[in-house]
């Protein structure tokens, strides 16, 4: 491995995505739970980096609605974040996923060079599911899923970052993370001295605070900097 003793992978919109349309599954969402509209998929990507963190994917998604419905400045029925929650999770089927461009490939050329890492803000169940559909459960030397019950608290917190390295017995001067969040993926990366690769899913390019050491359009680039 090119100056790295271990490689680090995000999961979710890193290394996969879901197959089915973001949008259709938010209007489904709002349909069973009998609600008006009120936000959009990127209303949700925003709103992530301001939520307190959850102990499961029900939870993290009430937050979620409660937090889009508060910055859409509507007023709504306290129990609605907890109707659309459950909503989205009865739509959303954690199997029906594929590779981001590049990242199978990226995975396999990672594991040829040495020890490799999944760290996920989402939890060991529904992530679980995720890395069996797409035959790469056992691709990695750790998998870091965040358990706040267990003092592993979601990226950018120093914990999931600590746990990988701990476990592959490597330093952060010698690692590598990837993935397409600043907030989370780099920002949690920087704090903890390890190089970051940013994959910029969103075609956005306004970085803010967080650098990353590398800035790809996709996992097809991944080969020319490791």
């Amino acid at each position: 491995m090119s100056g790295y003793d271990a490689i680090c992978f995000d999961l979710d919109h890193t290394l996969c995505e879901p197959t089915r349309d973001p949008a259709a599954l938010l209007e489904a969402a709002f349909t069973r739970a009998d609600c008006e509209r009120f936000c959009t998929p990127a209303d949700l990507r925003a709103a992530i980096p301001d939520l307190p963190t959850a102990e499961s994917d029900l939870e993290f998604y009430e937050h979620l609605f409660t937090e889009v419905a508060r910055r859409a400045e509507r007023d709504i029925d306290s129990e609605i974040p907890s109707r659309l929650a459950r909503a989205y999770l009865a739509e959303t089927d954690p199997t029906a996923v594929q590779f981001r461009p590049g990242a199978e490939r990226a995975l396999e050329y990672a594991r040829d060079r040495g020890q490799v890492a999944l760290i996920t803000n989402g939890g060991r169940e529904t992530q679980t599911q995720k890395l069996q559909a797409l035959g790469i459960e056992d691709a990695f030397d750790v998998r870091v899923f965040t358990e706040p019950s267990a003092g592993i608290h979601p990226k950018p917190d120093a914990a999931p970052f600590e746990h990988a390295l701990s476990t592959l017995e490597a330093t952060p001067d010698g690692a590598i993370h990837i993935g397409d969040s600043l907030h989370a993926d780099v920002a949690g990366a920087n704090a903890m001295g390890l190089d970051s690769a940013w994959i910029a899913t969103d075609g956005g390019t306004d970085l803010g605070e967080h650098r990353p050491t590398y800035e790809l359009p996709s996992l097809e680039a991944f080969e020319t900097i490791v």
